[in-house]
């Protein structure tokens, strides 16, 4: 990862969640744990080599646990540590404040 440049807590925060899939991944796994595999299935255009860094940088930070299963095939698993669950609110409620947003820009859009 980059070095921090402005010694900010949120510049941290978004090198870990910022892109198109960090927060769609968590989102997901809010449901509770999932196999790589259903993690594939809930996102069908990301890539396995993108699923797999994201998941890396995700488990990294210590928001997302891997627990690796013995025998074969090896089953891994993913779920949300508790700093992981602490982002789930703050998650939905951007979602929230995403589609509010929109409504109020739709008639504003629609009258232009």
């Amino acid at each position: 990862m980059k070095d921090v440049v402005s010694g900010c807590p949120i510049e941290d925060a978004m090198r870990v969640l910022s892109g198109r899939w960090p927060t769609l991944l968590l989102y997901y796994l809010q449901e509770g744990t999932k196999r790589f595999s259903d993690l594939r299935r809930d996102n069908p255009t990301l890539s396995h080599r993108m699923l797999a860094l994201e998941l890396r940088k995700l488990e990294a930070a210590g928001i997302v646990r891997r627990t690796a299963h013995p025998g074969y095939p090896l089953r891994v698993d993913y779920d949300l540590t508790e700093s992981g669950r602490q982002l789930v609110p703050l998650i939905d409620a951007l979602g929230d404040w995403w589609v509010q947003t929109a409504e109020r820009r739709s008639p504003a859009a629609q009258a232009a």
